[in-house]
């Protein structure tokens, strides 16, 4: 029989609880034991993704966003983690450590658009930094981009250099234009980037590709990782909340 607590052994063996940030809230968030035959795997944990889990008889949510963050002063019925525990759905959240971890986020947003030779991107292991095969024109490679990750559109700004040496950061990851810039990056692939970000930044291409699609790659490898640690287990990836909640209205030319 596996147990929550086994399931969240096997997570911190990815994303080990000390790679994350200070201010964050990973862990087995609720737990409300029991056996665990079924798993849903998802981004965030949205009441959408709890009634798909309880619908589809699952007792665990994997997430990489916390579903709680503290301090935790009052629970209400609106409130997701009130939901979970009220059909007796667990809930494993790994966040900033599955962004360091080797194999975790950002290793899988490198390696989605190409990148090889990858390096962290800062000392705590946030980001990754890589080289493409060959140059591109930065036009191509937002439609590499686009594509890859399956953007509903992205911003971005030109430097006026070919995309060979690139950054990425799943998430908002604006604070490390810096190291980028230090790494000798020509490109930033991130996401929540700010107005200024975009006018002050002039020594590399800056790329926003939203922040769902940075950080979703992360869910189809964590599927596949649980399904072989618990072979016995179904382990599956949400249909509720499995596309970009950002909309583009583009202008027509």
């Amino acid at each position: 029989m596996t147990t929550v607590q086994q399931v969240y052994e096997v997570m911190q063996r990815l994303a080990p609880p000390e790679l994350a940030e200070h201010w964050d809230n990973p862990g087995l968030l609720v737990d409300c034991g029991g056996a665990v035959r079924r798993v849903l795997v998802t981004l965030d944990i949205t009441p959408e993704v709890v009634e798909e889990a309880a619908a589809g008889g699952c007792e665990l949510i994997v997430s990489h966003h916390p579903v709680i963050f503290s301090p935790l002063k009052k629970l209400t019925p609106r409130d997701v983690s009130f939901q979970l525990v009220q059909k007796g759905i667990s809930a494993i959240c790994m966040h900033t450590n599955l962004d360091a971890a080797e194999g975790g986020v950002n290793d899988v947003l490198a390696q989605k658009l190409g990148l090889e030779g990858l390096t962290p991107l800062t000392e705590e292991k946030i980001g990754r930094i890589g080289t493409l095969k060959c140059e591109m024109p930065l036009v191509e490679f937002t439609r590499f981009v686009i594509e890859s990750l399956g953007c509903n559109g992205l911003r971005y700004t030109d430097c006026g250099k070919p995309v060979h040496r690139v950054a990425v950061g799943g998430g908002a990851c604006g604070d490390y234009i810096p190291q980028a810039i230090a790494a000798g990056c020509d490109t930033f692939v991130t996401s929540d980037l700010r107005y200024h970000d975009f006018l002050d930044t002039t020594e590399l291409h800056l790329i926003d590709a939203g922040h769902f699609p940075t950080e979703d790659v992360i869910c189809e490898p964590l599927v596949a990782y649980l399904q072989r640690a618990f072979p016995t287990a179904i382990v599956m990836k949400t249909a509720a909340h499995d596309c970009e909640a950002i909309q583009y209205c583009i202008k027509e030319k």
